[in-house]
């Protein structure tokens, strides 16, 4: 069984994400309500000319599944930085290759598995990645394609998920119960601000050099600045897919209840100081930011700089990027400059 206490168990399976808000997420992923009035579409005119990202939209974009629209529709060019990011994890993948194969990557919270399929699809089994939902529909939209042949599913909360899971799993046995990379895609949100167990349970399935992703919300010290920044998330950019109504009803039955989940910038430093040695930020859509955390300062640098600049306007970008989490101290390379039209 995986490592943890009782308590913590407890307390994820008593979270939001697995009671109040699950009949929302089954219904959502089933496709029966909470698709955007238009489906998202690649800004490619942010990622102009970079084949490498345009090939990764391009077969993402194959795979989607009800989930998707609807989550990609929620946050200001959160596509094209799950696009940005599979791409720069294809390139550090080539370069651990030369030491470790296969590849493993883990991304718990991403809805239908399509990020980590893409880059199983991509990789040709020199990635090998798992996916898991606790919705029984996203693992339907995960097959929807046929069975994937390095991508695996687990049907379940990311807690629930053990080592005999990992070692009984035909895909990921080469990858004997740990991962290379680690993504928690906007899931510790819906479940409680308890980061540091949460990342305790996650970190067991991860490699000693490994690396850990995470995209969230975070709260701000500053309300106001915290609620101009939804106002912009809401009018600026969710009403291109929905209606008032129908973002005003996700706010009452989702956020306001996920906002006392989320923690502040400072607080996920701290946490993931009783965790690691370095950590930093790569990315930033108004409350929503993309950290990366691991004890292999060279392979946390090595990562950051095959990222290509944010494919993101910078009007939602509050951040000078990339940047050390506050507490930690690390060099940083500058992102690779995409080329764009004018």
């Amino acid at each position: 069984m995986s490592k943890a206490s009782s308590e913590f168990m407890q307390e994820c399976d008593g979270a939001p994400r697995l009671n109040e808000m699950f009949e929302f997420f089954s219904a959502t992923a089933a496709g029966s309500s909470g698709a955007p009035e238009v489906p998202p579409i690649a800004d490619q005119r942010l990622m102009q000319h970079d084949a490498g990202l345009l090939k990764f939209a391009e077969k993402h974009r194959t795979l989607w599944g009800h989930f998707d629209p609807h989550f990609f529709s929620s946050i200001p060019y959160v596509l094209e930085e799950e696009i940005r990011r599979g791409e720069a994890l294809l390139e550090y993948g080539k370069s651990k290759r030369r030491s470790r194969s296969p590849v493993g990557c883990y991304v718990l919270g991403g809805a239908e598995g399509t990020l980590a399929r893409t880059l199983g699809t991509i990789a040709g089994g020199e990635f090998l990645t798992l996916s898991c939902s606790p919705n029984k529909e996203n693992e339907a939209s995960f097959l929807r394609y046929g069975r994937p042949r390095f991508s695996s599913f687990f049907h379940g909360p990311f807690h629930r998920l053990t080592s005999e899971f990992l070692s009984n799993d035909s895909i990921l046995m080469p990858l004997n119960g740990k991962f290379d990379i680690i993504l928690e895609d906007t899931t510790f949100q819906m479940y409680s601000p308890n980061r540091s167990a949460q990342i305790g349970f996650v970190k067991q399935y991860l490699r000693d050099d490994g690396i850990l992703l995470f995209v969230e919300k975070f709260r701000h010290h500053d309300t106001e600045e915290y609620v101009r920044r939804e106002l912009q998330k809401d009018f600026g950019y969710k009403a291109r897919y929905f209606t008032p109504d129908e973002i005003a009803q996700k706010n009452k039955v989702i956020l306001e209840r996920m906002n006392l989940n989320e923690v502040t910038i400072e607080a996920m430093a701290a946490a993931l100081g009783e965790h690691f040695a370095h950590a930093c930020i790569t990315w930033n859509s108004g409350n929503f930011y993309a950290i990366a955390a691991g004890n292999d300062a060279e392979n946390l640098v090595e990562l950051v700089g095959r990222m290509c600049e944010p494919c993101i306007p910078h009007e939602y970008n509050y951040e000078s990027l990339p940047s050390a989490l506050p507490g930690f101290s690390i060099d940083l390379p500058p992102f690779r400059q995409v080329k764009r039209d004018p």
